[in-house]
């Protein structure tokens, strides 16, 4: 065989190789891509079973009353208890505090934190917050392993304080 040719059989093996790599891979991802379109969104399979009887509260500030900044909001829960984010319990969940929320968010899928979505995923049972002067609401969603509320939607009464 002539160096010709033997150079060029080895880039054409070469070049083969590498056709069957990228043809794999484009495989792979649209395999893996495909896969994911059959996994139910979190929404669908992820909601926790809570007991009637639970029932979450902000213990303090009271309702209607005038703080200065920075306050604490204590939180409380009745019949059920506080786990962190991920750790997946029978009737446990995690605090998440709504501030000025007109529409409670979806309380089938997981809770979106934003700056009036506070997510307290560590298992925290109480904050400092400082807001604006005026009038603010408070309320409180209990949220399972993944941050969503359970089938029964675990929420305490909204309150209103005015800051100074």
């Amino acid at each position: 065989m002539s160096v010709l040719s033997s150079v060029t059989h080895r880039l054409l093996t070469v070049n083969t190789v590498k056709i069957i790599q990228r043809s794999f891979l484009t495989c792979l991802l649209c395999l893996t891509c495909l896969l994911g379109l059959m996994v139910p969104p979190a929404s669908a399979t992820d909601l926790s079973p809570a007991p009637e009887t639970a029932k979450a509260y902000i213990i303090t500030p009271s309702n209607g009353e005038t703080v200065k900044p920075p306050f604490t909001v204590q939180f409380g829960l009745s019949g059920m208890g506080i786990a962190p984010a991920g750790v997946d319990r029978p009737n446990t969940g995690h605090h998440h505090l709504l501030i000025d929320i007109d529409q409670l968010p979806s309380l089938t899928e997981p809770l979106q934190g934003s700056e009036q979505v506070l997510h307290y995923g560590a298992g925290q049972t109480e904050t400092q917050l400082t807001l604006a002067p005026g009038e603010h609401t408070l309320q409180l969603v209990l949220g399972n392993y993944s941050h969503i509320p359970h089938d029964q939607p675990v929420l305490s009464e909204k309150i209103t304080v005015t800051v100074e």
